[in-house]
């Protein structure tokens, strides 16, 4: 057998790559999303608490809640978590977001979005990171 200067082993660690990233990125997009979630329900209007409790995490393969906010019921993809507000019973989170005419603003789903963010990103790329430099 000829020796083909580890080409072969660089080959075969390249093709684990993508597996390995996949496999390793789910639970910390998992984390990420139910850190997020967190901070939407801390900032989210307390009334009767309804809203709060409407904010959900949905993981890859899974369907989100009916009527949720924002995009309505769908399947979320692999490699991906949605978090949203609402459900069947409570329909009015975009309305509390953005305002009325009648009622001002009082945003809570994109700040909370956007205050979790960068922490999530950061634990998915090291997520990856690990699993790109442990692939065999």
């Amino acid at each position: 057998m000829a020796d083909d200067g580890g080409l072969s082993r660089f080959q075969k660690r390249m093709r684990a790559v993508p597996i390995a990233a996949r496999q390793a990125v789910v639970p910390a997009l998992t984390k990420g999303g139910y850190e997020i979630a967190d901070i939407i329900e801390a900032l989210a209007p307390e009334d009767e608490g309804d809203l709060k409790n409407s904010v959900a995490v949905t993981l890859p393969g899974q369907s989100t809640p009916p009527y949720s906010q924002p995009g309505g019921s769908h399947v979320v993809a692999e490699n991906a978590v949605a978090i949203t507000v609402g459900n069947s019973e409570v329909r009015y989170p975009h309305l509390q977001e953005y305002g009325t005419v009648n009622h001002p603003a009082q945003p809570f789903f994109w700040p909370g979005f956007r205050l979790g963010r960068k922490r999530a990103l950061n634990r998915i790329k090291r997520a990856i990171g690990k699993a790109i430099r442990e692939a065999k």
